[in-house]
């Protein structure tokens, strides 16, 4: 039987690139999307999570491995920040990236493998999205803690994406590109290569945040 392996946010862009490589690499992927994909829940309602993580284990008996990927992105003056724009964003960035972890936690019985996608902006600072960076650098330590927990039965570490762009970019993106040492933007694939890398990793190697950045932020 083939090991399964939870990815959420699996229905476009970064989290679709992960899904198609880990069902390539041979994984059991069972690909979330909020409203769309095999498996839909809205996370930022913890019994939506419950639901969602439940009928995985129905279907297929196991859960091996979880790759939280959902995440929202919005940009605002730190000043004009409201409350629900924070919890717009931590519901899902933060707060759902926890109680993933621990309902697929609580089903791995033999064990398992979890990987966060935390962000460049969770490492350095960007002044027009405090709230996400904040988010993002609570999924970096959530990772750390959560390992610490959890060893050694289960590892937990954290791919950090930098500049990923989809499609055209605006100029904010553009100015980011021109300040990578590797001189380009990163694709999905490359994203989903070091997540598989901790999949597969030696069980030795937990609570680690790996950039996937091409350098930018040295």
């Amino acid at each position: 039987m083939k090991n399964v392996v939870v990815v959420t946010g699996s229905t476009k862009r970064i989290g679709l690139a992960i899904a198609d490589r880990l069902e390539q690499e041979g994984w059991q992927v069972a690909r979330h999307g909020h409203t769309s994909g095999e498996f839909q829940a809205d996370l930022a309602r913890v019994p939506e999570i419950e639901r969602l993580f439940r009928e995985v284990y129905e279907r297929y008996g196991r859960i091996d491995a979880l790759v939280n990927n959902a995440a929202r992105f919005t940009k605002f003056d730190p000043l004009e920040i409201t409350e629900a724009d924070w919890d717009h964003i931590h519901s899902v960035n933060l707060k759902a990236v926890f109680f993933c972890c621990q309902q697929a936690a609580k089903r791995m019985t033999e064990g398992g493998r979890i990987v966060n996608l935390s962000s460049l902006g969770g490492l350095r600072p960007w002044a027009d999205h405090a709230h996400y960076c904040a988010s993002k650098a609570g999924v970096i330590m959530l990772t750390k803690a959560l390992a610490k927990a959890w060893a050694p039965k289960i590892t937990v570490n954290s791919v950090a994406p930098g500049v990923i762009p989809f499609g055209s970019t605006d100029e904010r993106v553009a100015s980011l590109i021109r300040q990578v040492p590797a001189g380009r933007g990163g694709e999905g694939d490359e994203v989903a290569r070091a997540v598989s890398f901790f999949l597969t990793a030696p069980d030795y190697i937990t609570g680690q945040i790996l950039s996937v950045a091409g350098g930018l932020g040295l």
